[in-house]
């Protein structure tokens, strides 16, 4: 049986790239952290053969995938149909955990009434506003934004289902109403949602523990083990080195002839799904090690975790640096060459290496 890091490029779609679309990318993996919009856009088009920045663009313009917050009061995207069940189940947990900060902002329910109201009022009828906009109608209407309530506002009515992200207007996202820029979405019942969502995840992201699918969906253990049991007949149950994983009953392709080398963005599903990260990256490393490092832009070798890399995105060119925890093959060197070639086409503009 292939490693579990190997399993995960593979069930991932990082080393099997299967689908043809950006929406099929974001509903096989159920739902993609993109708080880095630069970041969760390479995301998607790694997973796809030969796409591009435009194309993942066209698929939010074309309401297919839609930005919001549906999960650890983090922006995600997730596939427009099924946006408002995931954000009715799942936020509000996170919801109650930040009324702590709520409180210190003084936002309290009668100001997100005040802002809801405010917001719905100016974007109804498919209009859309940028942040900076929405919040100079907040602030006429006598909600402040400043010191961080602007954040706590939007995030808190796109939780509750008012709001998402459209396209951007220059660099800027936009925001709409939820309703009216997905007017199809569908709904299931708290159960049936637990199920569907633990199947994505863990046919996605296996292997995978019951531990992991509490971390990155919020469903608890018993939620979660309600939902397995349902799924007997889609994924299987295996233990490796005494932890229990769950994963798609598709049997996985064999490792890739070594080097295999991904060029990562930050938060990237291959590691920020997992409670547990240890199967790709070491813990210990001074260099990757740490979350604030491994959870941003990495080069992985094999499965592992070996370095960090840094875009510089110019007019004519995008400047590629690394830093690696140790020296490369020269067959390491040529497949990360080759993946930075394939960065770089995604941008539309050749590679130039630091």
């Amino acid at each position: 049986m292939p490693d579990i890091a190997h399993q995960r490029l593979y069930h991932q779609r990082i080393a099997h790239r299967t689908f043809d679309s950006p929406a099929a990318v974001v509903e096989w993996l159920g739902a993609v952290q993109a708080q880095e919009y630069p970041a969760s856009l390479w995301a998607i088009g790694l997973r796809l053969p030969n796409a591009t920045d435009e194309v993942i663009e066209q698929a939010i313009a074309d309401r297919t995938i839609v930005r919001t917050w549906p999960m650890r009061g983090t922006i995600h995207f997730v596939p427009a149909r099924d946006a408002k069940w995931m954000l009715q189940y799942f936020t509000p947990k996170v919801i109650s955990r930040v009324q702590s900060m709520y409180r210190r902002a003084g936002l309290d329910e009668a100001t997100f009434a005040r802002a809801r109201d405010l917001t719905e009022r100016a974007l109804e009828g498919g209009k859309s506003l940028t942040r900076p906009a929405l919040y100079q109608v907040l602030q006429a209407g006598g909600v402040a934004t400043g010191s961080m309530r602007g954040g706590f506002i939007t995030g808190r009515l796109a939780s509750d289902g008012l709001i998402c992200f459209g396209p951007r207007q220059g660099k800027q996202p936009t925001i709409v109403l939820l309703d009216e820029w997905v007017p199809d979405s569908r709904m299931l019942d708290r159960d049936a949602a637990v199920a569907e969502l633990a199947r994505r995840y863990f046919t996605s992201h296996g292997p995978a523990t019951l531990h992991d699918f509490g971390w990155w969906s919020g469903a608890t253990i018993a939620e979660t083990k309600a939902a397995l049991g349902t799924l007997k007949s889609t994924l299987i149950e295996a233990t490796i080195d005494g932890k229990t994983y769950w994963m798609s009953s598709e049997t996985p392709a064999p490792p890739q002839p070594s080097p295999t080398v991904y060029l990562l963005p930050a938060f990237d599903e291959y590691l920020v799904s997992y409670k547990d990260r240890s199967a790709s990256v070491d813990l210990q490393n001074p260099v990757v090690g740490l979350p604030e490092n491994h959870l941003g832009w990495i080069i992985v070798i094999d499965g592992q975790v070996v370095g960090l890399w840094k875009r510089t995105i110019k007019k004519d060119a995008v400047v590629i640096e690394s830093t690696l925890t140790r020296t490369l093959t020269s067959a390491e060197r040529a497949a990360f060459e080759a993946a930075a070639q394939h960065y770089g086409s995604f941008l539309r503009l050749p590679v130039v290496f630091a």
